[in-house]
């Protein structure tokens, strides 16, 4: 969707240079000099038989544009299979957990607790360590200086280990005011089992961050699968001890047990990565390296970004703190909605991000070509983001309760569940579209070795969201003279809200430095059309067949939504739409 930015501001591609502190090129950059890339050879690091800098050549416009994109998709193509496969494991490990905890106090201190392994991994693997290692490392290789590259991944692992090392120790201590700051509701057993899992689920995070690094320099080396993967091991591992000891155990040391597991799984994950990491960087001697002009870079690149992200999921802490004085099953409920919501931003946001990512990072050339490369791609990605992204917003919002109900109303987890879950997940619809985007705008800040303006916007958006979700959560529900719980509600819509403004202010700053990007109104009313028509045939068909088991009622309801959206999309002739159908028929061709 356009955002208000585009109204009273209209950017102009760059003419002639831009100015040479806004964007990487063969002449000046963070890093120093610049090798481009010769002729004919492959943009895909470590998949090429060509040495990467071997020559002086310099690519066309046209074969950075061409080349770089459908390298992209395929990519994106990647990085979505390991995030969808991990993904949906995922969705199994959280169907299991809910047929045994269901809405319990249990349920609700390992929702809260787990907030900090997931606090981790989400600043460091999806976020600091990506978007500061990425660029360096993935830049070295594209200028064929493997061994310094080799250098900087060794140097990067040591602080790592030095800092979680650190981070443990302290966590483990300090737990109490963790449990204190992340769910000061909490009273009696629910907080003392809660303070037992963070204690558990430190060491965890820490193995956790030591996997974020192993996807910084898969992803560099554009092995996506595996590294998106790698968690089908971490919930494998909780999936096992909660059908093993499900019925064994009260819901109290049920929930120990899989906290134990998840440090397990946090192990395996790091180890079905370790070894194709160590082959690509060839001789893994972790050191620390502080005075390495690339390790500085990358040190000087991470606190922004890790402040970025750590305030943008410090947010989620505070919807828990909130939360946990919305009476029971509240934290619960909206971890069961949070997973929902975070499939389609990891599978088409994050996807599509963290592709263009390392490509980003290696364009190489003249000012003017870097911009016109970057504006290409970004617009081009948007488009792949907002034509999945668009359908699962209406989804949420329209049916909700079917998705809730087929994948979580089993055992403990009740259809009154479903239709709660379905509110909160809601909310979370009205930011949907501006997160996801968003986050492909900040990954082309990084690309430009600019870590400091999404961190500056990142927190206006927590700051908004902190406001505005108190109001929401707390007052308001008592000024509407509703139940405390529907305040959850509250809270994720009040989260989008502020996503949208920081995508705002994203997307208005970049377009003033390379040039007008976004999303065409023609191209968003389509998808919107589409989504509304099959929201609203499901809409019917779920109203005529209500009575049905939810497994049943899901397929008739949201396979009818999703042939109407790609059939109205594809007659409009987008292409993305004709890319997805066309990949289906080929898929059955073969079964014929």
């Amino acid at each position: 969707m356009k955002d208000p930015a585009n109204s009273d501001d209209t950017p102009i591609k760059p003419e002639g240079k831009l100015p040479a502190r806004d964007l990487p090129s063969a002449a000046t950059n963070d890093l120093g000099d610049m090798k481009t890339l010769p002729e004919g050879s492959s943009l895909i690091a470590g998949e090429t038989f060509e040495q990467v800098g071997a020559g002086t050549g310099e690519f066309s416009v046209k074969d950075r544009q061409s080349r770089p994109a459908g390298s992209a998709g395929k990519f994106a193509f990647l990085v979505g299979a390991g995030i969808l496969i991990s993904r949906l494991v995922g969705l199994i490990r959280q169907r299991i957990f809910a047929h045994y905890f269901g809405s319990s106090g249990a349920g609700d201190a390992f929702s809260a607790a787990f907030r900090i392994p997931n606090f981790l991994q989400n600043v460091f693997g999806e976020g600091a360590l990506s978007a500061s290692l990425i660029p360096v490392y993935a830049r070295l290789l594209a200028q064929g200086d493997e061994k310094e590259a080799t250098k900087i991944a060794n140097a990067v692992f040591g602080l790592l280990a030095l800092i979680t090392s650190l981070v443990v120790l302290v966590g483990v201590l300090a737990t109490p005011l963790f449990v204190t700051a992340i769910a000061a509701g909490f009273q009696d057993e629910r907080r003392e089992l809660t303070i037992t899992l963070v204690r558990i689920f430190f060491p965890g995070a820490g193995l956790l961050v030591l996997s974020a690094w192993c996807l910084g320099i898969l992803n560099s080396h554009h092995r996506f699968f595996i590294s998106y993967t790698a968690p089908v091991a971490w919930n494998v591992a909780i999936i096992a001890a909660l059908i093993f000891y499900g019925k064994r155990l009260d819901l109290f040391p049920l929930a120990e047990v899989v906290a134990w597991a998840s440090v397990v799984g946090s192990a395996l994950q790091f180890g079905v990565q370790l070894p194709t990491v160590l082959k690509l960087i060839h001789r893994f001697r972790p050191a620390i390296d502080i005075a390495n002009a690339h390790v500085k870079q990358v040190v000087h690149n991470f606190f922004p970004v890790f402040m970025s992200r750590g305030v943008v999921q410090i947010s989620a802490f505070v919807d828990a703190e909130f939360a946990s004085f919305l009476g029971q099953g509240a934290v619960v409920a909206l971890n069961y909605a949070q997973s929902l919501y975070t499939l389609p931003v990891s599978l088409f946001g994050m996807s599509v991000s963290a592709a263009e990512l390392p490509t980003m990072a290696k364009a190489l050339g003249a000012t003017e070509v870097v911009a016109e490369n970057l504006c290409h791609r970004l617009d081009a990605g948007l488009k792949r983001i907002a034509f999945f992204i668009v359908p699962s917003s209406m989804a949420f919002v329209a049916l909700g309760d079917v998705i809730a109900a087929v994948l979580y109303q089993t055992g403990r987890f009740t259809h009154n569940d479903a239709i709660y879950v379905w509110a909160i997940l809601a909310g979370s619809a009205v930011g949907l579209l501006a997160s996801t985007l968003g986050r492909l705008y900040s990954s082309t800040y990084y690309a430009l070795h600019d870590t400091r303006t999404p961190l500056r916007y990142a927190l206006l958006r927590v700051a908004l969201t902190t406001v505005l979700g108190y109001l929401c959560a707390l007052p308001l529900p008592r000024q509407l003279g509703i139940e405390p719980k529907w305040g959850v509600a509250g809270l994720t819509a009040s989260a989008g809200i502020a996503g949208w403004v920081e995508f705002a202010l994203l997307r208005r700053t970049l377009n003033r430095r390379i040039g007008r990007t976004g999303l065409p109104l023609g191209f968003v009313t389509k998808l919107w059309v589409g989504a509304a028509a099959g929201a609203t045939v499901g809409w019917g068909l779920k109203l005529l067949f209500i009575r049905l088991h939810p497994i049943p009622l899901a397929i008739i309801v949201l396979g009818s939504y999703g042939l109407v959206y790609f059939t109205l999309t594809f007659a409009f002739g987008l292409p993305e739409a004709r890319t997805v159908i066309g990949r289906m028929v080929r898929a059955v061709r073969p079964a014929k």
